[in-house]
């Protein structure tokens, strides 16, 4: 067995919890696909750091580290991500954007609202 399993906190989980790993797992997802897309380019690092701070923090949570800290940074991490992703695109509407953006944003959307409840609830 790895350290790491052996560290795994899973009875202490909410199904809240494993609402935002899941939301965190898709938007990580999206973000290291666009991000092996354009690796070259310096587009291309950001959005794969953007997924490992997904799944760092996934990590994190699964082993009980400090939870209540993780979902307060977790909020303005990707509540930044949006902001930046309107700032750079600036689309001129909901037409404007495709499908796999419009996943992720409504995803980070709803990341960041299980966020404040599960912050709300340790707190």
């Amino acid at each position: 067995m790895t350290a790491l399993a052996e560290r795994l906190e899973l009875d202490s989980l909410t199904t809240l919890d494993w609402v935002g790993i899941v939301l965190a797992l898709i938007t990580a997802t999206v973000h290291f696909v666009i991000g092996l897309t354009f690796v070259p380019e310096p587009g291309g690092v950001l959005f794969l750091l953007a997924a490992g701070g997904f799944v760092g923090a996934i990590v994190l949570l699964l082993v009980d580290y400090r939870r209540p800290l993780l979902y307060l940074v977790g909020i303005p991490y990707t509540g930044v991500q949006i902001v930046a992703w309107y700032a750079i695109n600036r689309p001129a509407g909901p037409a404007a954007v495709g499908l796999p953006t419009a996943i992720d944003k409504i995803t980070q959307l709803v990341l960041i609202v299980v966020l404040v409840l599960l912050y709300q609830w340790e707190a």
